[in-house]
């Protein structure tokens, strides 16, 4: 089944805490997965930040607006228990618990009132479901950075082949190929009108070295193309190569990289200007927000 939104989660969370017993969030949330019937590929799916698993998420948001609502209560840090609120609620066997249900409590519209005039309600509906804060940010942080991608490879594919050149080697350079600039200009020269290729250093000694072949390509780039790559490569007795092209490649140049002898690293056009905007190469930040939680061991006493 899909990933149920936070609302969904409010009844069987607090069914589960019925028990009048102290829960840790943890347990709650594993708990939880069992009863909807997650898949574990389900249970490891990540917001887009990548830093939390969805359900994670969606549990402890669940968890936030029952306390706003009084349903719930804190007993220590990561765990908590139903309250006599919460029990009442229970006796009257309600259909569902979301947020329209918890608007009948003070606490809750007081909670709910303080960011109205502000800033967007949280907990933005999406079809049927509705995400969490986190998702909001996380998906509207995802979209500006798909236009930016497509933007960037844009001005890439429009680049000329010395300037192509340059963001090549400033990129292999700030992901840590290469040693320095200078000395990664050096190693790496242009061939041909669209394409530039070369050695360089793997690690700032200089302990193995990479052969790099990068073109501004048009269509998908085939199988052929990456057997004589990996023609030069034996030429060379290289054990290890880059390939970087400014659009894509087939499943049968995919495949034949991953079953030769050398590594060989395909590199698309997205993955390459995802790379650029990872390690600020043609992009220049714009803002940035810090998201932060309570730190809830400076109010233990």
């Amino acid at each position: 089944m899909a990933i149920p939104d936070y609302q969904s989660i409010m009844l069987p969370l607090l069914k589960l805490l019925g028990d009048k017993q102290e829960h840790s969030l943890r347990q709650v949330i594993d708990t939880l997965a069992n009863q909807f019937g997650l898949t574990l590929e389900e249970q490891r799916s990540v917001l887009p930040s990548g830093r939390q698993p969805v359900f994670d998420n969606r549990v402890g948001w669940a968890r936030t607006y029952m306390k706003k609502g009084g349903l719930i209560q804190s007993t220590r840090r990561g765990y908590f228990r139903i309250t006599d609120r919460g029990l009442e609620v229970l006796n009257e066997k309600p259909a569902t618990i979301d947020v329209k249900f918890l608007e009948q409590f003070g606490e809750f519209r007081e909670f709910r009132a303080l960011g109205k005039g502000k800033t967007k309600e949280p907990g933005v509906t999406r079809g049927a479901q509705e995400i969490t804060p986190e998702e909001e940010l996380a998906i509207a942080y995802q979209n500006l950075t798909d236009e930016l991608a497509a933007e960037v490879l844009q001005q890439v594919k429009a680049s000329s082949p010395a300037q192509f050149e340059n963001i090549v080697i400033d990129l292999l350079v700030a992901m840590g190929y290469g040693g320095s600039r200078k000395e990664a200009a050096k190693a790496i020269g242009r061939v041909g009108d669209e394409g530039i290729d070369g050695i360089i250093n793997e690690d700032p000694l200089g302990l193995d070295t990479i052969y790099v072949q990068a073109k501004k390509w048009e269509g998908t780039v085939g199988r052929p193309e990456i057997q004589k790559f990996a023609g030069a490569l034996q030429g060379q007795h290289a054990r290890k190569g880059i390939f970087i092209a400014t659009s894509n490649f087939s499943k049968e140049a995919l495949d034949f990289a991953s079953r030769v002898d050398s590594k060989i690293v395909l590199m698309d056009g997205d993955t390459l200007v995802r790379h650029m905007i990872d390690h600020n190469i043609g992009v220049t930040p714009s803002v940035s927000y810090e998201v932060k939680k309570i730190h809830t061991d400076y109010f233990t006493e």
